[in-house]
């Protein structure tokens, strides 16, 4: 037997591999775009299967494709959206800029798909990858409404989970410690004390937040193209067709989508992409400074800061035994670099916009997802295998309260703030506390000064 088999399109003849379920015009994708050897993401795959069953749905109801067919057509989406065909969908992500590539390859697979299922040869063209799968649609209303639906199932079944947990995780670690008082620090140097689980819970509120502003951006997301065809007018397909197949991906997903209220601006723009992208550089920037501040704070073990002890998950040196490095917080550095990375890529993305269609959508696609991907996977690490396992130090932090030059601050109200400076410059020319001088000095009362020195009092606003 053949290795290959000869397929046919618009253009001619093409050699196809004999098992592939894809067809000619995939195939000419396979040799024009040997770039990056990356395919699409799987959840694009996914997305791409339930809008041709959708819309192989919505064409039986509206009595345009005979139900046998359209029944094939659904069946052999429904293994494309459950990836079982992923390796079928061979076009490299930086293709044609509107997606077209990797639509026809997702309606050969899935014509094809469905002629083996209704016991017919691969390629005979019973099943017609443009004029039953395609049908009612173009692939500037498919590709951009595949981003969104990828995307927004991305964003509400894996990232914000993953972001929720890590926030329970946060707050459970601030209510845990928030009797451990310990030195707070801007500019990186002494500053006056703060509760461990203050710091904790202004990093639960950064998640919190993050999760608001994606939650924002959703609405947009949820707008979809379809309906719109080739510029945005509709052309060759019914007037209830885009409506139509958002019901169907909204009972697919669990997501309420809506047909676009503006086609022109759906398919010329990719503003919700670009806004999704930017709420992930945010959760991003705010998940490297908890990952950063945590590595800080647990710095040592012996002669750094010492305050919080990590657990340890591996060895961390090829040359010094027994060393333990901070892992899960670099990996959640390096993943808040990629993404603000891949932002930048989507904004870019989003400008290439230009008259009636966006021609950047593969790339716009890949790095979204590959963000969303990234931020969910990394934040379940961390939760799992730092935070969980978090301890504090609660008398290595004791003592550096001590050891603290600010802590004369609260003795403003006492003795002034240039009295209160010579007695820090003092304490620290001497290596005496600023108790033991104090004291020495008796400037103020031993009642007023242990009052004036409670770490604890200093915490909160006077009463």
């Amino acid at each position: 037997m053949s290795d290959h088999r000869i397929e046919k399109d618009s253009m001619g003849e093409m050699q196809v591999p004999a098992n592939a379920l894809w067809g000619a015009s995939t195939q000419r994708a396979v040799i024009n775009f040997p770039v990056s050897g990356r395919p699409i993401a799987p959840e694009l795959t996914r997305a791409l299967g339930l809008v041709k069953l959708a819309a192989a749905r919505v064409n039986n109801k509206l009595g345009d494709l005979d139900a046998e067919l359209a029944g094939s057509v659904e069946s052999a989406a429904r293994e494309v959206a459950e990836n079982k065909l992923d390796e079928h969908f061979v076009v490299d992500v930086y293709q044609t800029g509107s997606g077209t590539s990797s639509n026809m390859n997702a309606n050969e697979v899935i014509a094809n798909r469905a002629i083996q299922l209704r016991g017919g040869e691969i390629g005979d063209k019973s099943v017609h990858p443009n004029d039953h799968v395609n049908l009612g649609q173009s692939s500037n209303d498919v590709f951009p409404t595949a981003i969104h639906v990828a995307a927004a199932e991305s964003a509400q079944s894996r990232l914000i989970p993953a972001l929720e947990e890590l926030q329970d995780e946060l707050k459970k670690k601030s209510e845990e410690f928030w009797d451990v008082l310990k030195i707070g620090r801007t500019h990186l140097m002494d500053a006056t004390p703060i509760r461990l689980g203050q710091e904790l819970g202004g990093h639960a509120s950064q998640v919190e937040h993050g999760i608001s502003h994606l939650r924002n951006t959703l609405g947009h997301l949820q707008e979809l193209a379809i309906g719109g065809t080739a510029v945005g007018t509709g052309i060759n397909t019914r007037a209830a067709f885009g409506s139509m197949v958002a019901a169907e991906l909204s009972s697919e997903t669990g997501i309420e989508f809506t047909e676009a209220g503006n086609h022109f601006e759906a398919q010329a723009a990719q503003d919700a992409a670009v806004a999704v992208s930017g709420a992930l550089k945010t959760i991003a920037v705010s998940m490297m400074k908890i990952a950063n501040d945590i590595r800080l704070l647990a710095m040592g073990p012996r002669c750094g800061l010492g305050e919080l002890k990590l657990p340890a998950t591996q060895p961390g040196s090829s040359i010094m035994p027994g060393k333990v490095n901070p892992v899960m917080c670099e990996s959640v550095i390096q993943v808040g670099a990629q993404v603000q990375a891949n932002d930048l890529a989507v904004q870019l993305g989003g400008q290439w916009g230009q008259l009636d269609l966006n021609t950047m959508l593969p790339l716009i696609a890949r790095n979204l997802l590959e963000s969303m991907r990234l931020l969910a996977n990394v934040a379940r690490v961390f939760t799992e295998k730092c935070l969980r396992g978090l301890e504090a130090d609660a008398e290595r932090c004791r003592s550096l309260i001590e050891e603290s030059l600010s802590m004369v601050t609260s003795l403003n109200p006492l003795i002034g703030y240039d009295e209160a400076a010579k007695v820090a410059k003092e304490a620290f020319e001497t290596g005496k506390t600023v108790r033991a001088l104090l004291e020495e000095k008796e400037l103020v009362s031993k009642e007023d000064l242990d009052k004036a020195l409670d770490p604890e009092s200093m915490t909160r606003p006077s009463e």
